[in-house]
């Protein structure tokens, strides 16, 4: 065979490679097709409203949540985070997402107390001696989230409810004096809100309820003698430190709080199986984060509120803290005639606490020790 008699024979071998070579190739691109048309697919949209002002970190806490699902979720599911009054006032949350009006909201459980005021054993009072990561142990392990469940089945709410991003304690509030005993406070004219109305109310002072970002003008104008909010940049944000100097640390009235965040149950139940599960575990990273930014920028707005606003702190007199503990009881006790609900709840919080903080105060060291070893004031040395 000549050379040339080779190379024609070897023609329709070639011609068979590519050929199916280019049947392979169509085959992948027929394949990959559905993939692409799936990822094109419309983003779920959910309108969602927060409690706050948008300049509040606990409105930016919202948008954390938010990205957080929207990230994990690659867009599939994209979450808008309004500000507080955007939609409906702040403390209409609860209906406008119920309703269908929201999608979905940020807020406190206590800004519902008008509704069920067994609302309020979510955040405000002594928590039985439980600081808020106790509670929120209770609310996940303890039998807090079914009572919740049941709780909000009781007055109709159509939501799916989340507390999560347990707060640190909150101070007694913003006054234009030191107070140093508890008949100090009689007759303040006082913002709070939950069942801490009742608990300052018991105590001599006229409580109004407000949302955070109209406090700060009300004691501007001389509507309220003093006002507590929750923490150290809200409040340096919302700006006490222009109206007040004086800042109380220390109380009873809302030791073990935290966050909601809540849906609009219709709309949650018909999400995908998959996007309720990024939810739900994206609340639990979002919890998480929210305790380490609090940290981070509430020291620093501690300390800066004492160098550059000159704001004075004091710790609340153990006698007030008293007095609170005495005026919870009444007024819970109170809440708790003909509210099955309430006791319900009271115990099964109870009975968690008895346990877990008796096991807290035995086990975890105290840090002043350390504190002082490190950064407290050494005495000068001796001469001679």
């Amino acid at each position: 065979m000549t050379k040339t008699d080779k190379s024609a024979a070897a023609m329709p071998s070639r011609r068979r490679f590519l050929k199916a070579a280019g049947a392979v190739a169509a085959g992948a691109s027929a394949l990959a097709a559905p993939r692409i048309a799936t990822a094109q697919a419309t983003p779920i949209t959910m309108r969602w409203q927060s409690t706050w002002p948008a300049k509040d970190i606990f409105h930016e806490y919202a948008g954390d949540f938010a990205k957080k699902v929207n990230d994990m979720t690659g867009g599939e599911l994209r979450i808008e985070v309004l500000p507080a009054g955007a939609v409906v006032p702040a403390f209409g949350l609860l209906d406008a997402v119920s309703s269908g009006t929201l999608d979905g909201g940020h807020g406190v459980l206590v800004y519902h107390y008008g509704k069920q005021n067994a609302l309020a054993l979510w955040g405000s009072g002594p928590g039985f001696g439980m600081d808020a990561q106790q509670l929120m142990a209770w609310h996940k392990y303890g039998g807090g989230k079914e009572l919740l469940q049941k709780l909000y089945a009781s007055i109709n709410a159509n939501v799916v409810s989340f507390p999560y991003g347990p707060m640190w304690t909150q101070p007694l509030g913003w006054f234009k004096k030191p107070v140093q005993k508890a008949e100090d406070l009689k007759g303040l004219k006082f913002r709070t809100v939950g069942l801490s109305i009742d608990v300052f109310t018991g105590m001599g002072l006229a409580v109004n309820a407000l949302p955070g970002g109209e406090i700060v003008p009300a004691m501007d104008r001389g509507l309220l003698d003093a006002a507590e909010f929750n923490n150290a940049t809200s409040d340096r944000i919302l700006g006490f430190p222009d109206v007040s100097k004086v800042c109380m640390l220390q109380s009873y009235h809302q030791n073990a709080e935290q966050f909601e965040i809540m849906f609009n149950k219709t709309k949650f139940d018909a999400l995908p199986a998959k996007m309720r599960a990024i939810i739900e575990n994206g609340v639990e990273a979002a919890s998480q984060d929210l305790v380490w930014k609090s940290i981070h920028r509430y020291s620093q707005d501690y300390i800066e509120m004492q160098t550059k606003d000159k704001v004075r702190f004091y710790k609340t007199p153990n006698s007030i803290l008293q007095a609170q503990l005495v005026a919870y009881d009444a007024a819970a006790a109170k809440k708790g005639e003909g509210n099955a609900l309430f006791k319900e709840i009271e115990a099964s919080q109870r009975a968690f606490a008895e346990r877990a903080v008796k096991w807290d105060l035995d086990t975890n060291v105290r840090r002043e020790m350390a504190y002082n070893h490190y950064f407290g004031k050494k005495p000068a040395p001796k001469k001679g």
